[in-house]
């Protein structure tokens, strides 16, 4: 049975990341959570029909998917990134009855131009919106931290991600805010409002003191510095009342049982993410 608090509550695959695609979504029907976020390379595993058959059958919805861009083609691992691959994630992700496709934009290229790195950004995304919105797919800016400017997005604000969103339709392009990448940020409470109604994806995690790795660091809700509180009322005064996923990369977390990682979550969620 779903508790209260659990109807918002969203599972990013990569917090259970021992677990297959299939397994995840059956593992959060069974504590009694409705949406959870997927990965392309998880649900290109065991086939999009067969993934989207398991959502249906267990009564569980996708509620962002990742990842597409890198427009500027620097890509840590060079997997999903061209215009062929995003718009192969577009398809997957309408497939699974999803509407909310993540960008990680892009790091700075080989030729150190910060500026024309993010003019490939710009471009890239206007050429890749006709192609989501035919399908009913909403683009998710995603700024990450400023550390991840080299390798994985030259987009590290909100500022930043909603200049780039205002060309377009909310229902084209909207902004994922996560909590890990943007609470640092000074103007933080005035992009939440400037972002408004373009929010459709929000992940929560926390920062933990001190950083065991610039990229594997992020803490079960309530062990680290965020305010996650202060951040979700910020996110929920928009107007946003979606889904809100929990998205842990720590390799601590990742070698715990996904059953008790998901019972920790659930014990924090309430009072430490909703407040």
């Amino acid at each position: 049975m779903t508790e209260p608090f659990t109807d918002r509550l969203s599972i990013n695959q990569i917090t259970v990341k021992s677990w297959t695609f299939e397994e995840t979504v059956r593992g959060c029907a069974r504590h009694g959570i409705g949406h959870v976020g997927a990965w392309l390379d998880s649900v290109a595993e065991i086939g999009v029909d067969k993934a989207a058959g398991v959502l249906a059958d267990h009564g569980v919805s996708v509620s962002s998917v990742c990842r597409a861009g890198f427009f500027t083609g620097n890509s840590p691992d060079r997997s999903w990134a061209g215009r062929a691959d995003n718009e192969r994630a577009i398809d997957m992700t309408a497939r699974l009855g999803a509407d909310v496709l993540y960008l990680v934009c892009g790091g700075v290229a080989d030729d150190r131009d910060l500026p024309a790195a993010r003019a490939a950004v710009r471009d890239g995304l206007a050429e890749l919106v006709p192609y989501a919105a035919e399908r009913g797919v909403r683009l998710a800016v995603e700024p990450l931290h400023p550390m991840m400017c080299a390798e994985r997005s030259v987009i590290v604000t909100l500022d930043q991600a909603v200049e780039l969103a205002e060309p377009f339709g909310p229902d084209e392009v909207g902004i994922a805010i996560d909590t890990y990448n943007v609470w640092w940020d000074p103007r933080l409470a005035e992009g939440i409002e400037r972002a408004g109604d373009r929010i459709i994806g929000y992940q929560v995690c926390d920062w933990l003191v001190p950083q065991p790795h610039p990229v594997f660091g992020r803490g079960v809700p309530g062990e680290g510095v965020i305010d996650l509180r202060g951040i979700t009322r910020a996110v929920d005064a928009t107007g946003y009342d979606g889904p809100i996923e929990v998205e842990i990369f720590n390799e601590k977390v990742w070698s715990s049982p996904p059953d008790e990682v998901i019972r920790v979550i659930k014990e924090r969620f309430a009072a430490g993410v909703l407040g």
